[in-house]
């Protein structure tokens, strides 16, 4: 298959790419609220619209809910800003904050213990995966690279997916992501960007833009 056409869009996108990746890594540094906010937006993110669950945080934001809100509360702004499931994704806001707003045992804190335990980013993954609810590999992937900490890491969302089997990377996308086919199709990812010249993060970037026509989060 002849790749010019997507190497010829990352030329185009590529000092974008590159900042935007950049920009994650400052994210982790940033106060530890503006850090629960992208948890909350990767939380939200699971069959709905990036633009609309960034809209959704920065309303909860301001408004002081993601802080002190109910879910009631939290799920009505969720449900106006068109992110589905909101009830359920309500909760597991509320229970993120009260699992890291608890005295000593902030988010960031958690996070670096979790990275002290492990030797590679998809073990780092799978520990936050595992202890945020509403976490599976793909938010936790999604919620890593987007605070500077996921760029071994791949982000399988629909998106992705397609341009994975329209780049014959896949055969098909599949019904259903186990965590052994994540990781099968994660690699295969990460061997088509080194094929082709570029990094996984930025194919993962390339390939989001490609069928978004914007390089979001």
């Amino acid at each position: 298959m002849d790749y010019g056409r997507l190497l010829n869009s990352f030329r185009q996108r590529e000092q974008v790419i590159k900042q935007r990746l950049e920009d994650f890594k400052q994210v982790y540094n940033w106060p530890e609220t503006k850090l629960f906010c992208e948890l909350a937006f990767c939380l939200l993110t699971p069959q709905s619209r990036a633009r609309s669950c960034d809209s959704a945080v920065q309303d909860l934001e301001k408004k002081e809910l993601l802080q002190k809100g109910t879910p009631k509360k939290i799920a009505k702004i969720l449900k106006l800003k068109g992110v589905r499931f909101y009830n359920n994704k309500a909760k597991y806001i509320i229970e993120a904050r009260g699992q890291f707003f608890n005295g000593s045992n902030s988010l960031r804190n958690s996070l670096e213990g979790w990275r002290a335990q492990t030797n590679s980013s998809i073990d780092f993954r799978n520990l936050v995966s595992k202890n945020i609810k509403g976490l599976g590999l793909k938010e936790a992937s999604h919620f890593l690279r987007n605070i500077g900490h996921g760029e071994e890491l791949a982000i399988l969302d629909r998106h992705i997916l397609k341009n994975l089997v329209k780049y014959r990377v896949i055969r098909e996308i599949p019904k259903s992501l186990t965590a052994k086919r994540y990781h099968e199709i994660e690699q295969k990812l990460f061997k088509f960007a080194n094929k082709i010249g570029i990094s996984g993060a930025e194919l993962d970037l390339l390939l989001w833009s490609e069928e978004t026509g914007e390089i979001f989060k």
